[in-house]
């Protein structure tokens, strides 16, 4: 009986992070460049993968952000249109100390060769896809 009830606990302690934390329901990611950092250590890999990679887009933002949960389905959508290009979701709650430099949600950064290139504050499905265009 004590064996389930400890199961039953650290199951509930293993909250979702990432994309899956959000709750939200996303479309699914066909080309495996889709990447969501769940913690500061996380991100910081991610970061350093991006430097010797394609280009790269940070999708900055937070569960709590009603903008946010608007512009992710399009950003994962379209992580399918650029198969090219790294797609990275960071919640500045989970990575805190990563995200310190982050002042708005949602932020997108893109990457080339681990130097920013760009950057775009706030949701728009379509200044968004322009952009990818733009970097792809």
């Amino acid at each position: 009986m004590e064996a389930i009830g400890v199961s039953s606990e650290s199951q509930v302690k293993k909250a979702k992070t990432g994309l899956e934390g959000t709750g939200l329901d996303l479309p699914p990611n066909r080309h495996g460049n889709l990447k969501s950092a769940s913690s500061d250590q996380n991100f910081k890999e991610i970061l350093m993968e991006i430097k010797t990679s394609k280009t790269a887009v940070i999708n900055y933002g937070a569960s709590w952000c009603r903008v946010c949960s608007q512009i992710l389905p399009s950003f994962c959508r379209l992580s399918n249109d650029f198969p090219k290009l790294s797609f990275i979701y960071a919640d500045i709650d989970e990575c805190p100390e990563t995200t310190l430099h982050i002042r708005y949600t949602p932020t997108f950064q893109f990457y080339r060769d681990g130097e920013r290139v760009d950057e775009m504050f706030g949701a728009g499905e379509e200044r968004l896809h322009d952009r990818l265009w733009l970097h792809s």
